[in-house]
């Protein structure tokens, strides 16, 4: 742990007082342990307005030390607080998922009006062209098919859609949209998959870029 966070720590000296601790001759003060391991997480002085200072995850550790129910409230918050961030990750996902399910009666109309003769409406035919038609979009974001996905992750329950992250979920809402305006400008599948890749990589980029930022801005 000393080097952690400090290149300089004398491992050495650590070794030594690590093998004297336990005697009953022992004794440590702050003073010696940082002048003889090179610690900054210590700081001591004496005086009228002198005292020990530490690095508040050194202080939490003599807390722990001393007190195990606060140890345990520590752990108890440290929970807390990571189900709480869980929860606001799944209600995006959430959020994103079902924008994403709404997008797809816009893309499926489209596919319907303009791939699809009235005669195979509601039919096998119909069927086959929708599914083609969301593999497009699953290779402009994913790199793959739903079925190639799922050959790769037999064990993973759901469907690629179900296992996409956040900003995925998004990119392919606004493909959906995208690619419902390219049907009707009667525009090549391979045409279509190469603007909507190149759409998905562009947004993807922004949108990391973006999140990068506002964790920057949050460390600030």
């Amino acid at each position: 742990m000393g080097k952690l966070n400090n290149p300089d720590f004398n491992l050495i000296e650590f070794d030594k007082i690590k093998s004297e601790a336990g005697f009953n001759r022992f004794v440590l003060s702050a003073k010696r342990w940082v002048g003889s391991t090179n610690s900054i997480g210590i700081r001591s002085s004496a005086g009228r307005y002198g005292g020990t200072y530490a690095h508040r995850d050194i202080a939490l550790g003599f807390c722990y030390w001393i007190s195990p129910p606060f140890q345990l409230y520590i752990l108890k918050e440290f929970q807390r607080l990571k189900e709480e961030e869980a929860a606001q990750l799944k209600t995006g996902w959430d959020l994103n998922r079902q924008l994403a399910k709404t997008n797809w009666h816009i893309h499926s109309t489209a596919v319907r009006e303009h791939l699809v003769p009235m005669l195979d409406w509601n039919t096998k035919k119909e069927s086959f062209k929708q599914a083609s038609e969301a593999d497009l979009l699953n290779l402009a974001v994913f790199g793959m098919t739903a079925k190639e996905w799922k050959q790769i992750n037999h064990n993973k329950k759901g469907n690629l859609r179900d296992n996409a992250t956040a900003e995925q979920l998004l990119i392919l809402s606004n493909l959906q949209s995208l690619n419902s305006k390219l049907i009707e400008w009667d525009s090549p599948k391979g045409q279509r998959l190469e603007i909507l890749n190149k759409t998905a990589r562009e947004q993807m980029e922004i949108i990391l870029n973006t999140t990068a930022l506002e964790n920057i801005k949050k460390l600030k």
